[in-house]
């Protein structure tokens, strides 16, 4: 767990609180890159409802060793929805394991949720 919190961090604190989520989600996927951790960006998740596939797809912000789920926010308020979402995005992909990070606080720890299915 400490390889992807240790990128988290790096790129937090060469950037700060405050920008776009995307900003943050580019930056950490080069980051992880520069540390020769695996990853997938916007990774597609069909939707299967009874047995049949839905013509749409949700998206993963990034997939890392095709085992963890990570679900970036940058927002003043971590409301409850977002954990129910990744869960929901474990679920559909059966993981077991993800991570909730929410750029947009001084310190980040303090916006770092680690989820288990």
């Amino acid at each position: 767990m400490g390889k992807y919190l240790d990128a988290a961090i790096e790129v937090h604190r060469i950037l700060g609180p405050g920008l776009l989520e995307i900003v943050y989600e580019i930056c950490l996927c080069k980051e992880l890159a520069l540390r020769n951790i695996a990853f997938k960006r916007q990774v597609l998740i069909p939707i299967i409802y009874k047995e049949c596939s839905l013509n749409y797809d949700l998206k993963l912000d990034i997939l890392v060793e095709d085992l963890i789920v990570v679900e970036l926010k940058s927002v003043e308020i971590m409301h409850p929805v977002f954990k129910a979402q990744l869960l929901s995005h474990l679920k559909l992909t059966n993981k077991k394991l993800g991570l909730l990070i929410n750029f947009n606080v001084p310190k980040l720890i303090e916006g770092f949720k680690r989820i288990i299915n």
